[in-house]
């Protein structure tokens, strides 16, 4: 059941999320905290004073070495003042990072990449007035090769004849390598053309954000630095500081870590087998077999590699290139920029490199580390704490006031915009049609019902035959009442365009907002405001969805 509550004089409610369709039956557990899944997330109500005593005895990473890189490449990216405060807080041996990292999407990717940096920062925030100094950092997934999941994002169009409507906005540099990791990916100059097909609706915002995205999205930046300055203007007052997990000096940090793991690759294969052996009630998030690595092999591509089950050996798919166990150590320790860290290998990582309290993610992630807390233990490492990141659904006005005339829930949504407008259709369009449609159902119901009493004492095969008969008429009648329903809509362009609107924009593709459309449709509307709005309406001790109404 929805709950409601004022925030900053905008109205907040929240939904648990077993109430919202597609959602996996871990997740639910996860933020229910059923017992269930205590053993895959042992960390999970830890005291976070005592956890951040275990994270810093454990913690051996030289400080300097890793903010010294970080304040290089954030000086890159053009962050704000407060960043570079951060980083030298994070220099001191009692600061903790929170942690959160999102793919380098086109222009951000989707609103939750803001939802989940946000949330770190809240949390910093809170831990700070419990006199625990925090600093919040988003760790850029730019070793990621999956281009098709960053190369597009989705606006709301404002072109002509297509006002409100979804609009997929992409680009793909001419130079494209296959299976290239996205920190690699160089913009040309493909990404002006991309830039002007925006059509953003003009507003006080528009210049600032266009200027924005000119100054950030520039041929010759990467995937990545592109979206670290893009966001890096967007949080310039909240102190996120950027890490590059591309960045040299930290893969040679992490040598340590890529040595153990190579060392331990066997071991960790055998325990995720039987921890997805555990996960059967739910279904592990990746798949694991008995020659799994933990690792690609990074050069100008990135490269899945699997362990040889007869040979012993480590080799790269596709390819006739094969490594010992020992060659691999060797290559970890004197060369670790060839080497990167699969899914469920990059937690351990980050949180080697980082004094890690806890991780914001989404779904996905939550079920990574379901799987990957053995690794963390066969590393002799703290197991991080998951937390589910903030999620919304933003309600601007004029949706609002669509929902509250029609008097539609949210929820309701997910119905399928057809139930919606049959309801509009019936109640508020053409209440007599309506009314006479149900009549003529009852009335034939009623005779069918006659005449197969009838028949079934006269002529039962006939009785028979009339049962399946009565679906097809009962079809028949259903069909037409549908299409009364759409072209009672269709005939009221107000009606017609604010029903189009509201799905559009609440639940585009017919899934949760937050998953699809980009920051610019709200940054457009509301500047730094929106920004503002959301940072001031996250609550920490929140596990279900929130819908902001503007």
């Amino acid at each position: 059941m929805a709950q409601t509550f004022q925030e900053n004089s905008l109205k907040v409610e929240s939904i648990p999320f077993a109430e919202i369709p597609h959602q996996s039956k871990l997740f639910l557990d996860f933020q229910a905290d059923l017992p269930e899944i205590a053993k895959f997330y042992p960390e999970k109500n830890t005291d976070l004073k005592e956890f951040a005593e275990k994270v810093l005895v454990n913690y051996k990473t030289d400080r300097n070495t890793l903010c010294d890189a970080l304040a290089e490449t954030n000086k890159s990216f053009g962050t704000g003042k407060k960043t570079f405060e951060n980083i030298e807080l994070l220099r001191e041996k009692d600061c903790l990072a929170i942690v959160t990292g999102q793919q380098a999407g086109l222009f951000s990717g989707s609103l939750y990449t803001i939802y989940k940096a946000l949330s770190a920062v809240k949390m910093c925030e809170d831990l700070r007035r419990q006199n625990i100094k925090a600093v919040p950092v988003f760790w850029i997934a730019e070793e990621d090769h999956d281009f098709d999941e960053v190369k597009k994002t989705y606006i709301l169009s404002e072109q002509p004849g297509l006002a409100g409507c979804l609009a997929s906005i992409e680009n793909a540099p001419r130079t494209y390598q296959e299976n290239s990791a996205v920190g690699f990916i160089k913009l040309d100059e493909t990404i002006i053309e991309t830039i002007e097909n925006l059509n953003l609706p003009q507003t006080d915002f528009t210049e600032n954000i266009k200027n924005n995205i000119k100054e950030t999205y520039k041929s010759g930046e990467t995937f990545s630095t592109a979206f670290a300055k893009f966001l890096g203007h967007i949080f310039a007052d909240y102190g996120l500081i950027f890490l590059s997990p591309l960045d040299e000096k930290l893969k040679k940090l992490s040598a340590p870590i890529f040595s153990e793991a190579v060392e331990k690759s066997e071991e960790i294969a055998s325990a995720l087998l039987r921890r997805n052996d555990e996960l059967k009630d739910y279904s592990a998030q990746v798949l694991v077999e008995e020659n799994f690595f933990p690792f690609f092999y990074q050069d100008e591509t990135r490269q899945a590699m699997r362990r040889d089950l007869q040979s012993g050996n480590v080799k790269i798919q596709k390819s006739k290139t094969e490594f010992t166990n020992n060659e691999l150590k060797e290559i970890a320790e004197n060369l670790p920029k060839t080497l990167s860290p699969n899914a469920l290998m990059r937690p351990i990582v980050q949180d080697f490199l980082l004094p890690t309290l806890t991780y914001f993610g989404g779904g996905a992630e939550i079920a990574y580390f379901a799987q990957n807390a053995v690794i963390y233990e066969i590393l002799n490492r703290p197991v991080t704490p998951i937390r589910h990141r903030a999620s919304f659904t933003i309600v601007e006005p004029k949706n609002r006031r669509t929902l509250e005339k029609y008097e539609v829930e949210f929820l309701d949504l997910f119905d399928g915009k057809a139930k919606i407008e049959a309801k509009i259709a019936e109640k508020y369009l053409n209440q007599e049609t309506a009314r006479i449609f149900v009549e003529a159902e009852e009335i034939i119901n009623a005779q069918l019902n006659l005449l197969n009493q009838n028949l079934s004492i006269s002529e039962p095969t006939l009785a028979m035959s009339l049962a399946k008969r009565r679906e097809k008429i009962l079809w028949h009648i259903s069909a037409l009442r549908k299409k009364y329903h759409r072209a009672e809509i269709l005939k009221n362009e107000t009606v017609n365009r604010r029903l189009k609107t509201l799905f559009t924009s609440v639940l585009p593709n017919d899934a949760l907002q937050e998953r699809t459309l980009n920051v610019l449709v709200f940054l457009n509307l509301y500047g730094e405001n929106f920004t503002e709005w959301v940072y001031n309406a996250i609550n920490l001790d929140e596990t279900g969805h929130q819908i902001i109404f503007l």
